[in-house]
């Protein structure tokens, strides 16, 4: 599990533990069993029905390995595409051979596997391109299911929330205080776990698995330059300081602080140059 999600875990347990514990005298009282069956069972019953079985099953996998933790070895990549450009600069193919089984990133090893079949460049453009999409849009849909959950969920608190009302009427006559309490418990607290669940659960997996996918992405799309670098026939030296030179401006682009005055435009990099200067 990385260290944000599980911050968040712990976090969100302690607010609402200390918020339950000293606002309540009764902790029973949110531990309602019948009213999170409604949500929770609501809840997937609704998203078997929207998507087929096979999604759903996915879907959950998904999410799981949205909360472990999972690194991106950018450089690692950088590394191989430079060894394996070197062979291909010197026209050693057996070398690069021997090279792709130990290379694990599939679409890495799918591109060279294709510049050294000798496949035009367009086609390899095309194909990788492809790759890209297929795995931007299969992973949206997952993210998107998510989203869709944190939509029935707070529904079905409501629909909860109405059987536990009607029951009441129903029981309004009755000197069992008992059953009245019953039906108020399911009344209330199934909005509170509708609300919960989409708010601490599913919208935030489904934030999770955009922010996976994006980063999975702008491995890929180095990846991919790297690729076209060396079919173009680009020394070694060159595709290493081109890849390393879109590292370094994404991570600026991804880390760099916000301006602390909401009217000031972010410092511009020194490394860029200023077209006001070359004019003058």
């Amino acid at each position: 599990m990385n260290l944000s999600t599980l911050l968040g875990i712990l976090g969100s347990l302690l607010v609402f533990g200390s918020v339950i514990a000293f606002s309540s005298q009764d902790l029973d009282a949110f531990l309602n069993l019948p009213g999170l069956g409604i949500v929770v069972g609501g809840t997937i019953a609704a998203t078997l029905m929207s998507y087929p079985f096979h999604e759903v099953m996915r879907v959950f996998r998904a999410g799981a390995n949205a909360i472990r933790e999972e690194r991106y070895d950018a450089s690692q990549d950088l590394e191989e595409i430079v060894q394996v450009s070197r062979y291909w600069f010197s026209q050693n193919l057996q070398r690069i051979q021997d090279r792709l089984d130990q290379i694990r990133n599939p679409f890495l090893r799918t591109g060279i596997q294709l510049v050294i079949d000798d496949t035009p460049m367009d086609d390899v453009s095309d194909l990788l391109n492809w790759r890209m999409a297929r795995l931007r849009a299969r992973e949206q849909a997952d993210a998107q299911m998510f989203r869709t959950m944190a939509t029935y969920a707070p529904a079905f608190g409501m629909l909860g929330t109405l059987i536990g009302l009607i029951n009441l009427l129903l029981t309004t006559e009755s000197d069992d205080f008992t059953v009245i309490a019953v039906n108020l418990g399911i009344a209330l607290i199934t909005t509170f776990y509708g609300i919960l669940l989409a708010n601490l659960v599913f919208r935030p997996i489904a934030i999770k698995l955009e922010r996976r996918t994006e980063e999975r992405v702008v491995l890929m799309t180095m990846v991919l330059e790297g690729i076209m670098l060396m079919r173009k026939g680009r020394s070694p030296g060159y595709i290493r300081e081109t890849l390393r030179s879109f590292m370094e401006n994404h991570s600026d682009e991804i880390r760099q602080a916000a301006p602390t005055n909401g009217d000031e435009e972010p410092a511009a990099d020194s490394r860029e140059p200023d077209p006001s200067n070359e004019r003058r």
